[in-house]
């Protein structure tokens, strides 16, 4: 029987008064439970990420964050913590030396600056004796500095319900504590104030709005960065605190605020009293209720698979990527998939066949939204319960609804609106008129499609009917006057994509098959919202444009029928990696296990021209949806595993196509192996559907219609399964391996 969600809070409230895990640290406090699937979560510590030897640099560092600051963070060799700060909308103007094109298209995702804590008293030789814990259940990085009555123990932790880092520093014996601010872009209209006895402030000013040196008027007078303060410490200079004298225990603080305000001035009174509030709370409540949020967001969902090393391996990579989306997910605006909030120095980056030192600042590929490649980290968020982290990518698209709208209405004359593939986060759509020279993203308009793809999903889950109202059928309402209204028709009466990008791989083609999966899976399923969410003349201007949907292109290999990138004699240039007639398996979920013509789509996967592992490549999520449990689980176990070799943190993924630490490797990892254990289609759903031989799994994972779907999986069979609500339990079937291969 499920238990009551206030007596699960009071439950997790209790246990994290009680019980700890490392007894060497005075700052345990961990939780035990008697929950359904305590076991799985109290073994989540086994995944905790340990070092025992400290930086040097930004590289060796630690990913921490609320949702939307996010740190990384590191010990020096000399003993002393630094870390970045960034936010989720610390949007920038400035110009760095040697910055790749891309990076001013779309603003500049920026770290506020760098903080180095110092402890006077510490000697480089204790450091040998180190310890740096990342505590997933606790949301926060342990540090073990030295050994004995001389141990100095940290905790670094991002309030997940507030905009603040806190640093909390104890030892056995009392130093003297430096907090020294590094802001290198004090020639970019950086600001540190001189006034504050016990306090620093700083912050970046963009450029005022009618600065031609703008990219748009959307980055005019945003003003980001914060202040550090905390009991005992005064100002030491421009850029340092220090404690009046030696402590045993040390709290520092530091506010994050981006906010875009008319002056300088108007930010200042901002974050004073952001400082205010921070000040008034207590501490223990304020950490009891960040542990909360996190035990909470850990209970959501889980996989565990076990079996052999990549079983370990592979859920390693799941647990991580989750809590790393988990650090930027929350924000202002939508998880950036060339390195989120965690980029790191690059002090090798080679421009034109030569190094060119690169600071925190810089992402290759820039500050552009490039559709692709931000949906793998949101397609799992689904399963996974994390619902609250879909809203930033939702909100942005929405907020360009109007200006793209309003391009297409002055281009075309005609009404509806699509995104570009590549966009920055305020939108706007070139003229793209079918004269138009052809080009990557230029006639690609498939991209609301599938975001109305995944807000359908999203509602089927939620069964939130506000959002439907105010987000969906906006959104895919415009999606779908855009195509009825921008294309003409054919000989026989039908809908011509013509010009039409097959995604990026062929441009300006006719009737590309992505465009027409879309369409039919989305306008199917718009046709199925209740009425009470739409109206009938729109349902009927819907089913007519299905009924003149033109049908996905086939063709013959020499073997059997195979599904085609686009219509009429495949003599288009391919321009990149990818296979778009795939997309009608996934995203748009036409073909798949228990639907008509598995074999035109199996037969058509194993003859794709390209088998890229990792990055944005759907091969692992498209194997799974076909049952094929070896080679989803290959994909799968390369993508969560698929570390960049220059940085240390395990979930730092290589960069493949992007930049590290790259998110497309880990959204699809954890999207191919959540669809290997499971998949929801309509009201039914799936277990099983390829899942490989010798691996084992404990998993908790959502459904459509506010459902979730528990149990374990043991030599192939499915065991203590929980379905909530119970009710659901009849939709739910465990596929057989002679159904799957």
């Amino acid at each position: 029987m499920p238990l009551n969600k206030n007596r699960i809070r009071c439950y997790w409230l209790l246990c994290l008064l009680l019980g700890g895990v490392f007894s060497e640290s005075p700052f345990d406090v961990s939780a035990q439970s008697g929950l359904p699937g305590a076991d799985v979560l109290s073994r989540l510590d086994s995944f905790n990420i340990i070092w025992t030897t400290p930086g040097p640099g930004s590289a060796e560092s630690m990913p921490l964050g609320n949702g939307d600051i996010g740190l990384n963070a590191w010990v020096d060799q000399g003993g002393d913590l630094l870390f970045y700060i960034s936010k989720t909308d610390a949007w920038g103007d400035q110009v760095t030396p040697g910055m790749d094109p891309w990076m001013r298209q779309g603003g500049i995702l920026s770290k506020l600056g760098l903080v180095r804590v110092s402890f006077t008293q510490q000697a480089a030789a204790q450091v040998k004796a180190f310890r740096q814990v990342l505590r997933l259940r606790q949301g926060e990085i342990w540090i073990q500095e030295g050994e004995g009555p001389s141990a100095l123990n940290l905790r670094i932790w991002v309030d997940a319900n507030r905009p603040v880092i806190r640093v909390e520093a104890e030892g056995g014996q009392p130093v003297s504590v430096k907090v020294t601010l590094d802001d290198w872009r004090l020639q970019e209209r950086d600001t540190i104030l001189k006034v504050g006895k016990d306090h620093i402030t700083w912050y970046h000013r963009n450029r005022p709005a009618g600065d031609k040196a703008l990219p748009d008027s959307s980055l005019a007078n945003i003003t980001f960065g914060g202040v550090i303060h905390g009991p005992g410490l005064v100002r030491n200079g421009e850029n340092m605190l220090v404690s009046v004298k030696a402590v045993r225990r040390q709290l520092i603080a530091i506010e994050a605020l981006t906010a875009t305000t008319a002056s300088s001035r108007e930010w200042l009174g901002l974050v004073d009293k952001q400082k205010a509030r921070t000040d008034a709370l207590d501490l223990e409540a304020a950490r009891l209720a960040h542990e909360t949020w996190w035990n909470t967001f850990w209970d959501r969902s889980w996989i565990m698979v076990s079996g052999d090393p990549d079983a370990r391996a592979t859920t390693s990579g799941y647990i991580l990527q989750r809590y790393v989306t988990a650090c930027a997910g929350r924000g202002a605006y939508p998880i950036k998939f060339n390195g989120s909030i965690f980029v790191v120095d690059h002090p090798e980056w080679k421009t034109n066949k030569q190094t060119t030192p690169m600071n925190a600042d810089f992402r290759a590929w820039g500050g552009m939204y490039w559709f692709q490649n931000t949906r793998p980290m949101y397609w799992p968020r689904l399963m996974a319960g994390d619902f609250d982290m879909m809203l930033p990518l939702f909100r942005m698209y929405l907020n360009m609804l109007p200006k793209n709208a309003a391009l297409v209405h002055k281009y075309y004359g005609h009404g509806g609106a699509y995104f570009q593939e590549t966009t920055p986060y305020w939108g706007g759509v070139p003229y793209m008129g079918p004269e138009v020279k052809e080009d990557w993203t230029g006639h690609y308009f498939t991209s609301i499609l599938e975001l109305s793809m995944m807000m359908l999903d999203y509602y089927d889950y939620t069964e939130d009917k506000v959002f439907a109202r105010q987000v969906l059928l906006p959104l895919a309402s415009a999606a779908l006057q855009f195509f009825d209204e921008h294309f003409g028709r054919d000989a026989e009466g039908l809908l011509l994509l013509d010009p039409d990008n097959a995604i990026e791989m062929f441009w300006k083609v006719h009737d590309p098959a992505p465009d027409i999966a879309g369409l039919k899976a989305v306008l199917s399923r718009m046709l199925l919202l209740p009425d009470n969410l739409t109206g009938a003349a729109d349902k009927e201007r819907w089913r007519h444009l299905l009924g003149i949907l033109p049908e996905l292109p086939k063709g013959g290999d020499g073997e059997a029928p195979v599904l085609l990138p686009y219509t009429g004699p495949q003599t288009a240039r391919g321009r990149n990696l990818e296979n778009p007639e795939l997309y009608a398996i996934y995203p748009f979920r036409l073909y798949g296990l228990g639907k008509p013509e598995l074999d035109l789509a199996r037969h058509t996967f194993n003859n794709r021209r390209f088998k890229e592992k990792g990055c944005w490549n759907q091969d692992p999520i498209q194997a799974a949806m076909l049952g094929y449990a070896d080679v989803a689980k290959e994909y799968v176990r390369f993508a969560l595993t698929r570390k960049d070799p220059r940085l240390k943190f395990p979930a730092f993924w290589d960069r493949g196509h992007d930049y590290e630490p790259d998110e497309d490797n880990g959204g699809n990892g954890e999207n191919g192996l959540q669809k290997m254990l499971m998949q929801a289609d309509g009201g039914k759903i799936l277990l099983l559907p390829a899942w490989p031989k010798g691996w084992d799994a404990d998993f908790k994972l959502h459904a459509p219609y506010n459902t979730t779907v528990q149990g374990r999986v043991v030599n192939g069979k499915v065991m203590d399964l929980i379905v909530t609500p119970a009710s659901r339990a009849a939709d739910v079937s465990v596929y057989s391996e002679n159904q799957l291969r």
